[in-house]
């Protein structure tokens, strides 16, 4: 039987104040997340977040013609599914689970009433997002500039 992931394995949810954490703790689930799981689709509505413990999730830009191109790569220090709280109910990206494990979801009403209360929750994912484009303008760049071996050496 897999370990159950525990929040505190996220360092995300590590971070957030106590006040914070005794709110969300109880009310996440966690869950298994398989090898190729896809967690949401583009332009489909976001039901959940997504927390990874001991899991790594792809982030993908998804072509009209179907291709597609990994833009970031999210593990146990981060959220899956910014686009909830940054303006929009769906995304042009698709979440598929890259390496195996665990992690936690919360639901997407209850992650919306946190960050509206306008307080440390706010801060923190805003912080968290930054560091997400910032990983996002690198591999922008290294795709288009590095060679294969530089652009494998970034990916592992």
């Amino acid at each position: 039987m897999p370990p159950i992931a525990v929040p505190t394995e996220n360092q995300l949810l590590t971070a957030l104040p106590e006040a914070e954490r005794a709110r969300w703790f109880p009310q996440m689930e966690a869950i298994d997340m398989p090898l190729g799981q896809v967690l949401y689709e583009s332009g489909k509505t976001l039901e959940h977040v997504y927390f990874p413990t001991t899991s790594i999730v792809s982030l993908l830009y998804v072509l009209e013609d179907g291709a597609s191109a990994e833009i970031a790569v999210v593990g146990r220090e981060g959220i899956v599914g910014i686009s909830l709280f940054m303006g929009g109910q769906s995304t042009p990206s698709r979440a598929v689970v890259q390496s195996a494990g665990q992690g936690l979801r919360l639901q997407a009403d209850l992650m919306m009433e946190e960050f509206n209360r306008a307080g440390p929750v706010l801060h923190l994912l805003l912080r968290y997002t930054q560091a997400l484009i910032t990983q996002m303008a690198q591999t922008a760049v290294c795709n288009r500039h590095h060679s294969l071996d530089q652009q494998l050496c970034r990916w592992l």
